[in-house]
């Protein structure tokens, strides 16, 4: 679809044919879990590397997974069915981040960085990473990585570099405290993910074969859905990179899409309002400037106000 640079199945300004965004996902699934009913939701979500799709089908629910990405869901499709899991484009570029930081920075090396993640006391965990992981080289490293004019901003496409926040190194840091603060690393399969790159030790893989999958852009599936065929949607970051008329047609069709009552959860990089971190503070892995969960109001003209636009998500 072209009213979005997701259509692109690239993230970085790489010339060619779509390609494996996401081996792995970044986004803490308790929090669908924790708004939609104990089992039997109709949910339509993003299917990414398939991790919430799976995550809610376990839980009992009807997942319906959409991708844009023909190679994204090709690989989902087979992580769902046992298949191992790959890197893809943002795992190579946060390994090049962790190798840079563990070249240069003793604390970000094995095994002091395991020592770090296998830590549930978040006091603790707030107390180390002061002291032994957020240092001066660290902010230093950051700073000529994230910034605009750093190495994130001109790999990565113009589209989705202009939702990066302007100093993103500082929000990041900012972000990662927040989340040692408030949840034990131990059982943060998400904090391993993006810190090590590597799965918690036990953690089951995301097999759940009978999704169904569909690949088409969220909004074209949900313009042709049966209104309110779907309890709810999860809908990932799909507003970081489109502009206001894409958002405005996500918004209508998740009126239709979604029955009254219903749940939508949006993600986003870009930073909070005056409000705060709100459910950000709650996603347990540190990259969300903005979740935003939305339940739609029983009267058809919306006693909620659903604001979907990418720079007020």
């Amino acid at each position: 679809m072209n009213g979005t640079p997701w259509a692109r199945g690239r993230i970085t300004g790489a010339t060619g044919g779509p390609r494996l965004l996401f081996g792995r996902m970044y986004e803490d699934c308790g929090i669908e879990l924790g708004v939609l009913p104990a089992t039997g939701a109709r949910v339509l979500c993003i299917a990414s590397a398939g991790d919430t799709a799976a995550a809610l089908h376990r839980a009992g629910h009807e997942v319906t997974a959409v991708d844009l990405n023909p190679v994204q869901l090709a690989y989902a499709r087979k992580r769902l069915s046992g298949g191992e899991s790959v890197e893809g484009s943002a795992e190579r570029l946060m390994r090049l981040g962790r190798g840079a930081a563990a070249a240069l920075l003793p604390a970000w090396r094995d095994p002091a960085l395991r020592g770090f993640l296998t830590l549930d006391d978040p006091a603790e965990q707030v107390r180390r990473w002061r002291a032994d992981l957020d240092t001066p080289g660290l902010r230093r490293l950051m700073r000529l990585a994230l910034r605009p004019s750093g190495a994130l901003a001109v790999t990565v496409r113009p589209s989705f570099a202009a939702v990066i926040p302007a100093r993103f190194d500082v929000v990041l840091r900012r972000r990662l405290e927040r989340t040692v603060t408030g949840h034990p690393n131990a059982h943060n399969p998400w904090l391993w993910r993006l810190l090590a790159g590597t799965e918690l030790p036990d953690v089951d893989p995301p097999s759940a074969p009978d999704v169904r999958l569909v690949e088409g852009d969220v909004v074209d599936v949900m313009e042709r859905a049966s209104r309110g065929g779907y309890d709810a949607v999860t809908l990932s970051n799909v507003l970081d990179g489109p502009g206001p008329a894409f958002a405005r047609r996500l918004r209508t069709a998740v009126r239709h899409a979604v029955r009254p009552g219903g749940v939508v959860v949006l993600r986003s990089f870009r930073e909070p309002g005056p409000a705060g971190a709100g459910w950000a503070a709650r996603d347990r892995s540190a990259l969300w400037g903005v979740v935003r969960v939305v339940r739609l109001g029983a009267d058809p003209a919306g006693t909620e106000d659903l604001r979907i636009e990418p720079c007020d998500i």
